[in-house]
């Protein structure tokens, strides 16, 4: 499952600043309430301008020509954030994606890869 670039626990903040800069939902009134599901589609609609969409975009960004770009705040967060979310994968987890890409450069340079079912 790809990284969100949020923690709900942890970004409860951004999330409540975020509800009420774009449907002018105080969430602390409404968090009692409102149907989880209801919750889980307004939080997915949250447009590009919240706050917590500012944050999740510089968590999440890929593009090293943007990267090259970024302050040195940027830079703090998403490398705590990157640190943190690299902190809560599981060993094991860990292993099985190290075998994948191992054996993915055995097959680009022509091996043969173990994931494969031999015939």
């Amino acid at each position: 499952m790809p990284d969100p670039g949020y923690d709900l626990i942890e970004d409860y903040d951004l999330i409540v600043a975020s509800f009420q800069s774009e449907y002018g939902i105080r969430l602390s009134r409404e968090v009692n309430t409102m149907p989880w599901e209801e919750f889980r589609q307004m939080l997915a609609g949250l447009g590009p301008n919240t706050v917590l969409a500012r944050m999740v975009s510089i968590r999440t960004e890929e593009d090293e020509e943007m990267l090259k770009h970024f302050t040195p705040e940027q830079r703090r967060i998403r490398c705590e954030w990157r640190n943190r979310t690299a902190a809560k994968v599981s060993i094991k987890d860990r292993d099985v994606f190290l075998e994948q890409m191992k054996q993915a450069f055995i097959t680009m340079a022509g091996g043969r890869s173990k994931l494969k079912k031999e015939k």
